[in-house]
């Protein structure tokens, strides 16, 4: 599911803007959720509950707390969540490289803009979707919303982000899986544990920091092999 915020202070326009984005989801036949904020603000104060949002539109000239600090502010805690600037005049250039947004959205040019961007937005993010048949049932996951597998006996258990945290077990060894998802980038951090390297905040002192507040183990033998691997993708994103 592709969680998406809107983050503008004039009613008008974040309807608008959502109307598109449903128009647009609906017909790509993608699971989203779309949450609404007026102020740069309100949106922290639910960010900062470790909401996982994939995109993020940003009107640049909120009052208070404007689209640029707001932005920052994000970066702080994802490095992949898409950010799209909404403004009424294109000059904040700049502001933009420095929080890596992917496109500006002009509001007079709201209609054609709105499908070019997420085009763009889903070609970078590559919201690949795996089938595995589950005891709930068989699924299609997008890779991006798992967030890890662990290993439980002869079961594996997957958390998955949807509106909230859920899990789904699986009668298949975690060595199977990470085949499956060689090309997704997952690190298998431990003999019970396979992370999307997406959602890993930092690696130290012998523990993987999640992005959804959970710390997973790194055994000691494997601890310098999986900090280097990270680092890797990291520097390749």
């Amino acid at each position: 599911m592709l969680q998406i915020a809107i983050c503008d202070d004039e009613l008008f326009y974040r309807e608008k803007l959502e109307n598109l984005l449903k128009q647009y989801l609906h017909k790509k036949e993608l699971c989203y959720s779309i949450s609404a904020f007026s102020s740069g603000e309100e949106f922290l104060e639910r960010y900062a509950d470790r909401i996982k949002y994939d995109i993020v539109f940003l009107d640049i000239s909120m009052e208070k707390l404007d689209g640029v600090q707001t932005a920052k502010q994000i970066r702080a805690f994802h490095s992949d969540t898409a950010i799209v600037f909404v403004t009424a005049f294109i000059d904040y250039a700049l502001e933009g490289y420095k929080v890596d947004a992917v496109r500006y959205i002009l509001k007079d040019t709201m209609d054609q803009a709105v499908t070019e961007c997420m085009d763009a937005i889903l070609h970078r993010k590559k919201t690949a979707r795996v089938a595995f048949s589950f005891m709930e049932g068989e699924k299609k996951l997008y890779t991006d919303n798992i967030l890890y597998i662990e290993s439980r006996k002869h079961k594996s258990v997957f958390f998955y982000m949807e509106n909230d945290l859920v899990s789904y077990q699986i009668y298949e060894k975690l060595d199977v899986i990470e085949e499956k998802l060689s090309e997704c980038g997952f690190l298998r951090i431990h003999k019970s544990y396979l992370v999307n390297m997406k959602h890993i905040r930092k690696i130290n002192h012998y523990t993987a920091s999640l992005d959804c507040g959970t710390e997973l183990p790194v055994p000691r033998m494997k601890y310098q092999a999986v900090k280097e691997a990270f680092a890797a993708y990291k520097g390749a994103m």
